[in-house]
């Protein structure tokens, strides 16, 4: 994983991702990862949660015609009030149109009735459809589909420092926590993506520091965040009861120009309340992030 030292000025790109989670009957809470094509643009090679760039198209009325909540409500939830409705639920588009085009996952309802869209060769075509070019509102129309927002639950908002530590791109992205519909299994498109994986997050984290599973801080803190939880109940109580942190890393090089990336609550970031459990700096140290205090402060 290279380090990158460049300033970025632009604004960061609003973007959506959405953390699968399911229980698994012997390992209990487990988690999706996607590893990004090495050839990828941003974060080639890393382990990520399936998730991308909100565009245009997704703030639509068109696509909002779609949805099976109205976009006030959609704001209210996401607990962002300097931002519109539309773009509130743009990113909920955004979160579910990505998850269904990166591993096939589809959070709809048949139009006409309350059943889940899970039948896997019409969710593959539909994933097709969408690699192919074909707008995600034709796909909705021509499906009859309903967009389930109901199962998304916002978790986390990370938005890019002004000095990315593994990419020259900024972005603002909505972590979404989701549960996997019944039914459902997800598979990595081999575009984007060319590897995938279900995790327990303390499985993820330790192979993480066993150096086989390249992951990048805001999936690192996602998945010490999620440590506590037994079950994915638990994590929608969580998700529930509180207002999504907003996370702003700060970086810094030292002396010895290795790169400190401190998170709110830390005693060189600018904010002073703790955001989220966990280490609150993480230094870039023989190519991956870790704590000051070793594999110990993650739990």
């Amino acid at each position: 994983m290279q380090l990158n030292s460049e300033i970025i000025t632009t604004p960061p790109r609003a973007s959506a991702t959405v953390v699968l989670l399911r229980d698994e009957p012997e390992k209990g809470l487990q988690v999706f990862l996607l590893r990004r094509h090495k050839a990828s643009a941003v974060l080639g090679g890393a382990y990520v949660f399936p998730g991308g760039k909100l565009d245009d198209a997704d703030c639509s009325p068109d696509v909002h015609a779609y949805l099976d909540a109205p976009a006030d409500e959609l704001h209210r939830a996401l607990g962002e009030p300097e931002i519109t409705p539309q773009k509130a639920a743009g990113l909920y588009v955004a979160a579910v149109r990505e998850v269904l085009e990166e591993c096939g996952v589809l959070y709809a309802c048949l139009s006409d009735s309350e059943a889940t869209a899970h039948d896997a060769m019409q969710r593959q075509q539909w994933q097709q459809a969408l690699h192919l070019g074909q707008s995600f509102v034709d796909v909705l129309e021509a499906a009859g589909l309903r967009v389930d927002t109901q199962h998304l639950a916002p978790w986390s908002r990370w938005i890019t420092p002004v000095q990315p530590s593994v990419t020259n791109k900024r972005f603002d992205t909505r972590f979404f926590i989701a549960v996997l519909p019944h039914g459902q299994h997800p598979i990595h498109d081999s575009i984007e993506a060319i590897d995938s994986v279900w995790l327990t997050p303390i499985d993820a984290l330790t192979r993480y520091w066993a150096g086989d599973l390249p992951l990048v801080p805001p999936q690192i803190m996602t998945l010490v965040s999620l440590l506590p939880h037994a079950n994915t109940a638990s994590v929608l109580q969580a998700a529930k009861a509180q207002t999504p942190p907003v996370v702003l890393p700060e970086t810094f090089d030292d002396d010895a120009s290795v790169r400190t990336m401190c998170y709110p609550g830390d005693e060189l970031h600018s904010v002073p309340q703790r955001a989220m459990p966990g280490p609150t700096r993480l230094r870039f140290v023989a190519g991956r992030f870790e704590p000051l205090g070793g594999f110990e402060e993650f739990l």
